[in-house]
């Protein structure tokens, strides 16, 4: 086997792998989960954590869901939120996200981030007191303490809240609550010391998530679970994995903590939302992610250091969460201009975030100009081609400069016959009399990988792709195209079959079929080849690929097909400056004419 069909075949399999991996690691997103239909058991650890002033406020979960629904509530209303707070804790407890539904149907259910305690996949945020100093345990607020409305009824962007709860032993604690015009609420804690001794409490702020969530992805591309950023340090831990923590025998708890000298945050991801603790980025405190087995029951907590109040005095804190989508233009704007380290890392750029990060951020300003995904993603592929062109022109040169040896390479064939190693001196004597680099020819495949798997990983991950739009039938651009020949693309009245499934993976949509054509005519700038195993890989690659990208996203699909079409045109415009002329149709009908005569072969020897 000569350098030319070794070239082309690690360069097709090293291909093939990728995709092969992908479609094996990623299958097709399943359709969101109703939570409306189910419902879950929730078991009662018979033994409470001991140790922890704040584990041990904690109430069990029968107790608390028959206390909630009788709580008084504050209503939250702003453009990005609806939803309430329980007195009960002053737990952000109930949020819906306006500006997001649950499919791309008009009537969908609007995303819902936050629920109580007694509802399916309870989850909520509350901060509370621990006593230290001066203060029984029972004079402190917790995440079962009744608080009393102070000021303001209903939470806005210009008008925030205050509870208030005397614990009737000379200590009155406040808690302002306030939201900004994106996902950010702020939680000013305070104790006013009326006392006539000093007293010691430490201020903390937590997160319960109740099981994992209904719709966890569990795509290696993606992580979900706890987010954590201490001291610069970025850490991605998945649900499974936090129950393996060290179990805290004082506590009987999986925990582990950290402690943040200078700056971070602590939090849970899911695939769009985030829901994050940010303590004052210039105070130390402790990080701490816990679960408690008997309860199936998350914990994140940050916990602040210890606030001496003399008599007379009032201390405050105030802490920081954000409960939304992960806008990559609202992270970016808390990590530049309000001080949050290291913010924009929530999103989960993974192991190529040197190319993923400011891929997404030129097809964000491209949309920004633009004002439609598909389109910005087609012009993202344009600058993307340019970029590389150098390099790519290169291995267009070299070859064109193969196309030109060629009919050396047949003469060659010709004297050597059957000996393969004159066969091999030869060429490696007129590539190096050409100056000719038969691996060039690999290198536009080697620069898509890390490119497609990047992209696709933007595409995955961000929020901005989600539902995003793109022309007539493709209505969300993170999802497979919805077309089919099953039924004519959408001409006969049947129902296309179901994502995900196997009849789905064979009737492909627009976007594929177009994408195994411009492979093809990719090909058809050049005669065929005349080696067998060439012919063979040449003739099945596009249409393998057809069918192995049909379940990908819409986006990535729409990315491939325009990075075919302007190599297409890079490559015939090279070609056509080194003297050749490709001759595409002509190609085209030689390579029907060879199938015809293959197919009048077999028919004869069957005879």
């Amino acid at each position: 086997m000569d350098d030319q069909n070794k070239n082309l075949i690690i360069a097709t399999v090293l291909s093939f792998a990728v995709i092969v991996a992908w479609t094996t690691l990623f299958p097709p997103e399943e359709l969101p989960v109703d939570l409306t239909e189910q419902t879950t058991q929730v078991t009662q650890d018979a033994t409470l954590p001991i140790a922890d002033p704040v584990a041990s406020a904690a109430t069990t979960p029968t107790a608390a869901q028959d206390t909630v629904a009788e709580a008084p509530r504050l209503s939250i209303e702003t453009n990005e939120f609806s939803g309430s707070i329980s007195l009960l804790g002053g737990r952000i407890d109930d949020l819906a996200l306006t500006q997001y539904r649950e499919t791309i149907d008009e009537d969908a259910e609007v995303v819902r981030l936050l629920r109580p305690v007694g509802e399916p996949g309870a989850y909520f945020a509350t901060f509370g007191w621990t006593a230290i100093e001066g203060l029984d345990a029972t004079a402190a607020p917790g995440p079962d303490t009744l608080w009393t409305l102070e000021s303001g009824d209903t939470l806005t962007t210009t008008s925030p809240v205050t509870i208030a709860w005397d614990n009737g032993a000379g200590q009155v604690f406040r808690t302002e609550i306030s939201v900004d015009d994106a996902f950010m609420f702020s939680f000013a804690q305070s104790v006013e010391n009326t006392g006539a001794a000093p007293i010691s409490a430490r201020p903390y702020g937590l997160l319960r998530r109740h099981g994992q969530p209904d719709d966890l992805k569990n795509f290696f591309i993606l992580h979900e679970g706890l987010v954590r950023m201490t001291d610069g340090e970025l850490e991605e831990t998945g649900y499974d994995d936090i129950t393996e923590y060290v179990v805290d025998p004082r506590e009987r708890t999986q925990a582990e903590r950290l402690d943040v000298t200078t700056s971070g945050w602590i939090g849970y991801t899911d695939h769009f939302w985030m829901t994050t603790l940010i303590p004052d980025q210039d105070a130390p405190f402790r990080s701490t992610s816990k679960y408690f087995d008997g309860r199936d029951l998350y914990q994140a907590e940050a916990v602040m250091p210890a606030e001496t109040v003399a008599a007379g005095e009032t201390a405050t804190v105030t802490t920081r969460l954000f409960a939304g989508a992960k806008e990559w233009e609202a992270i970016r704007n808390y990590e530049d201009n309000e001080g949050v380290y290291g913010f924009l890392d929530s999103i989960d750029w993974g192991w190529f975030f040197f190319l993923t990060k400011p891929i997404f951020a030129l097809l964000h300003y491209l949309n920004i100009f633009i004002g439609n995904m598909g389109w910005s993603i087609l012009m993202l592929t344009v600058i993307l081609k340019i970029i590389v062109l150098p390099l790519a022109y290169k291995s267009y040169v070299s070859m064109a400069k193969m196309k030109e040896l060629q009919p050396e390479m047949e003469k060659l064939k010709e004297r050597t016959g059957d000996d393969k190693q004159a066969m091999q001196q030869g060429m490696m004597k007129l590539y190096k009399e050409n100056k000719v680099n038969p691996a060039a020819g690999c290198l536009p495949i080697l620069l898509q990988i890390p490119i497609f798997f990047s992209l696709y990983k933007v595409i995955f991950v961000t929020i901005e792709l989600r539902h995003a739009p793109w022309i007539g039938w493709i209505k969300d651009l993170s999802a497979p195209d919805p077309s089919s020949i099953a039924n004519l693309f959408g001409l006969l009245p049947y129902a296309a079959p179901e994502p995900g499934s196997i009849l789905a993976l064979v009737m492909i949509g627009i976007l594929p079929i177009l994408l195994g054509v411009s492979m093809w005519l990719q090909q058809k700038l050049n005669p065929a080849p005349t080696d067998a195993t060439q012919q063979m890989i040449f003739a099945w690659m596009p249409w393998v690929f057809m069918f192995m990208l049909g379940s990908f996203a819409s986006g990535l699909v729409l990315y491939w097909i325009a990075n075919n079409i302007i190599t297409f045109t890079q490559q015939y415009l090279i070609m056509r400056s080194h003297g050749a002329k490709p001759d595409v149709f002509g190609n085209i009908k030689s390579s029907l004419k060879k199938k015809a005569a293959a197919v009048e072969t077999d028919k004869k020897e069957d005879k």
